[in-house]
């Protein structure tokens, strides 16, 4: 089928049990082609993960979850190489994978062992296939082609066409579109919650400015008084409206960094590595967009400013 972009099959053996010398770890034993890793990704900490030439050779190697390495294994000594016993059968690990899984497919892949496919084939001989992991081309919903990968599913094992219990799918595409779904509407709340708060500030901005500007209403008659255009006293408002949300926005960008900065320390994990810091072009546009609200939040004070009369002013006083 020409919309399929990964098409790989896959066994499993739950209840296994890891030996590694006088420790033990229960785990599930999956036969995995090297495609697999783009149904689930695999985060390799030590070594690498099984490739062609394992399966067409049908070595003994196997990669470890994350919880096997632990149950098995000290923190931070390298595992590659050494010889493991799963089900009576010494397999060399090639490779630690250190996350947690995208999603659980016949298990989580903390707790997994995985092996070439064929070796799993021999080394459990009554076991053909369990499930067909597949993705679709860019721009194709996996759900558009359920119907399609039925009428190719069903003829050669006698299955009849109208028989929706035969065979079993498991969409994660409806899944991860909840996901997406929600993530997207908390990525809108956050847009709406900070231009309301950029808003609130620069509405504070301006009213600093014009009390500002009425407690300076004799200064700005005298300047008037002895030559100030109406400009200068423009962009004088301007410029110190300009100034304070600088230095507040650039206090507020500091302090955020440091917060991300804080929690990519804590989430930190060998070979889980998130990325929380700001761009360096997010950092300039928010600074373009708080020096434009401080010239806007300005420009009341500032026209009030101006149509202050040096006489009045002076009379003020």
């Amino acid at each position: 089928m020409k919309d399929i972009d990964i098409i790989t099959p896959t066994l499993s053996q739950w209840g296994s049990t890891a030996v590694f010398g006088e420790k033990t770890s229960s785990c599930v034993v999956k036969g995995l082609h090297p495609e697999y890793n783009a149904i689930e990704t695999h985060t390799i900490g030590y070594g690498r993960f099984i490739n062609k030439v394992d399966v067409m050779e049908s070595r003994k190697v196997c990669t470890i979850g994350k919880r096997v390495y632990e149950e098995l294994f000290q923190v931070g000594e390298d595992p590659c190489g050494s010889y493991i016993r799963v089900d009576g059968i010494y397999y060399q690990v090639i490779g630690v994978n250190t996350a947690e899984g995208n999603m659980s497919i016949n298990g989580q892949a903390s707790e997994a062992i995985s092996i070439p496919f064929t070796t799993m084939q021999r080394t459990y001989p009554w076991r053909e296939i369990d499930m067909l992991c597949i993705t679709a081309r860019p721009g194709v919903r996996v759900t558009e082609l359920q119907e399609s990968i039925e009428q190719v599913l069903k003829p050669p094992h006698y299955i009849h066409p109208d028989d929706k219990e035969a065979v079993m799918f498991f969409n994660a595409e409806a899944m991860f579109s909840m996901v997406d779904n929600l993530f997207n509407g908390i990525r809108i709340l956050s847009w709406m919650v900070g231009i309301g708060t950029l808003l609130a500030g620069a509405i504070g901005v301006s009213n600093i400015m014009m009390v500002t500007v009425k407690e300076r209403t004799t200064e700005i008659g005298i300047r008037r008084a002895i030559g100030a255009r109406p400009r200068d006293i423009l962009q004088q408002i301007l410029s110190e409206s300009m100034v304070l949300t600088s230095i507040a926005g650039m206090a507020g960008i500091t302090f955020a960094v440091c917060i991300l900065e804080l929690m990519e320390s804590a989430t930190h994990s060998p070979g889980n590595e998130p990325r929380f810091q700001i761009t360096f072009w997010l950092a300039i546009g928010t600074c373009a967009v708080l020096i434009t609200l401080g010239m806007l939040a300005g420009l009341a004070p500032a026209y009030r400013a101006m149509a202050i009369k040096p006489i009045e002013a002076i009379r003020d006083e």
